[in-house]
């Protein structure tokens, strides 16, 4: 069941819809799902640590998250 407080919001992003993001240094930490994403149909928030190694995947859903500077 969507929640209530945000399942008809229209300017929410739908989460994991995207499976490769590309990240800058000056929005670090990163965590998935990304800010602006509907949360009730989603995985929990984990954050990503892309900056140990330029590249990270979500253990949840998969998304690759890249480093360029």
């Amino acid at each position: 069941m969507p929640n209530p407080h945000t399942a008809e919001q229209t300017d929410l992003d739908t989460p994991n819809d995207t499976r490769l993001y590309e990240v800058t240094r000056d929005i670090l930490p990163i965590h998935c799902p990304m800010p602006g994403s509907s949360l009730w149909n989603s995985h929990p928030r984990v954050y990503i640590p892309v900056e140990e190694t330029g590249k990270a995947t979500c253990p949840y859903c998969g998304c690759e998250y890249h480093l360029v500077d």
